[in-house]
């Protein structure tokens, strides 16, 4: 069924593709607010990348290629949009179709502050290969084919983003706790 959306899409059936956007909406706004930390940004990135994803569509050689081009095509709009750096605070837009994958809510509030503050230090490449490994699953094999990166770039990119994240919760853990305006 999917291929054959595909197909028609490639073909030129404007149907076929709304069809495949809106079955795409909601995990391509999720993985690159994941990756954006920002949902004007992410919003802005997602947008980008299925109007992108339709104009070039011709060029899809295998429409069982789809999803890794259409996440290809998203991280480098979620590069373009973090390089603008143009915002700076989050702008509420409904955007009403989008289903937003909800953080897990068994992780206590701590853990959670302190992984998003280390997350957030990591620049948009580092983000991506840890997004797409550790919150889609997909292999290192496959993050590297999605970012157009060769196998040992992506194993780097991930380690490196690994370490950087445990360098910034072992500072975080070492930094004294702030308790009603004293020192703990």
């Amino acid at each position: 069924m999917r291929r054959e959306l595909v197909e028609r899409a490639i073909a030129g059936d404007r149907d076929a593709y709304a069809e495949l956007a809106r079955t795409l909406i909601g995990r391509l706004y999720a993985v690159a607010f994941l990756i954006l930390r920002n949902q004007a940004q992410a919003e802005d990135a997602t947008q980008e990348a299925l109007v992108a994803a339709w104009r070039d569509l011709s060029a899809l050689r295998d429409p069982d290629a789809f999803d890794a081009w259409v996440n290809r095509i998203l991280v480098r709009a979620c590069h373009r949009e973090a390089a603008r750096g143009r915002r700076t605070g989050d702008v509420h837009v409904d955007v009403g179709t989008i289903d937003v994958v909800q953080p897990d809510r068994s992780i206590d509030v701590v853990n959670h502050d302190e992984l998003e503050r280390g997350f957030r230090r990591l620049d948009a490449d580092l983000r991506a290969v840890v997004v797409l490994h550790f919150y889609l699953g997909h292999s290192i094999p496959d993050v590297a084919e999605t970012l157009g990166i060769p196998v040992g770039t992506a194993k780097s990119r991930l380690h490196r983003a690994t370490q950087a994240l445990r360098a910034a919760l072992d500072a975080d853990a070492r930094t004294p706790a702030v308790t009603e305006g004293r020192s703990a």
